[in-house]
């Protein structure tokens, strides 16, 4: 019987005490692990020994944490956990707006950082061993100069909404037929949206949709999970353009949650 494959995880952290914690939990948690002590160090691991999650600090020697997720983000799909004493919600916006995945505040407990690892593990994503932006098996070429894809392409698989489409099989998201830039996160958020319709989704909802967990399940929400959710969604209507004074795509129902605008369904675009 073939052994399972091992799971790398990267740290980059350079307060010792911190990153003995989260080492030993993620060899608990059966990962092999590689620390990094600054902010270049850690970039270089990531795109050497493509880690299934990272763990990254803020406040680092070099480059400082949101400089680095975006760095990563350039060449790796891996799950950034962005952990860090600052804990105001504009700290957060960054860092997820950066390409976190997750943001966890320290001091924090390692049963809390244990729940995290397992919540990003159930989420779908390609596989480490791709780089960013390399094209799946089942997408098309598109066009360089008009960054579109093909009007030719099979169109059953597409969910729409005035002028977004969004292909899950490709995680590909179109904006008046210009592809658009998501992270895994926003883009699993715009998915539930889409998917759901008019009907209002809470952030409790949608957080454990981000933890792969089904709707009206059991799970815990906490309140810094539903702020999480906040940030991503602050982080999605900015790139696609909306506003919550006059919402186009995304209007946020007060004191439940977010559905899409109201739009004709006749007047969809095909």
């Amino acid at each position: 019987m073939n052994a399972a494959p091992v799971r790398t995880a990267v740290i980059i952290e350079d307060d010792p005490d911190v990153g003995s914690l989260l080492d030993e939990v993620f060899r608990s948690a059966g990962f092999e692990t590689v620390i990094a002590v600054s902010g270049l160090d850690g970039v270089d691991a990531v795109a050497q020994h493509r880690p299934v999650i990272t763990t990254l600090d803020i406040n680092l020697p070099g480059i400082d944490g949101f400089e680095v997720a975006r760095r990563i983000r350039r060449v790796s799909p891996t799950y950034i956990l962005m952990i860090s004493a600052l804990g105001e919600e504009t700290d957060v916006v960054m860092g997820l707006g950066a390409g976190a995945d997750e943001y966890l505040v320290k001091p924090f407990r390692p049963r809390e950082l244990r729940a995290r690892i397992e919540a990003l593990l159930r989420r779908p994503r390609q596989s480490p061993e791709s780089p960013v932006g390399a094209p799946a098996a089942s997408e098309p070429a598109r066009d360089p100069a008009a960054n579109v894809l093909p009007a030719a392409q099979d169109a059953t698989s597409w969910r729409s909404h005035r002028d977004i489409r969004l292909d899950p099989s490709t995680h590909t998201v179109l904006l008046a037929q210009q592809e658009v830039d998501l992270t895994p996160t926003e883009f699993d958020l715009l998915a539930t949206l889409l998917e759901s319709k008019r009907r209002v989704r809470s952030k409790a909802d949608l957080a454990l949709v981000l933890r792969g967990e089904e709707f009206g399940s059991e799970g815990y929400v906490s309140e810094p999970d539903k702020r999480a959710v906040e940030a991503h969604m602050t982080n999605l209507r900015r790139k696609i353009g909306d506003s919550t004074a006059a919402p186009r795509y995304i209007e946020t129902v007060r004191g439940v949650g977010y559905r899409l605008t109201e739009y004709a369904q006749s007047q969809q675009p095909a």
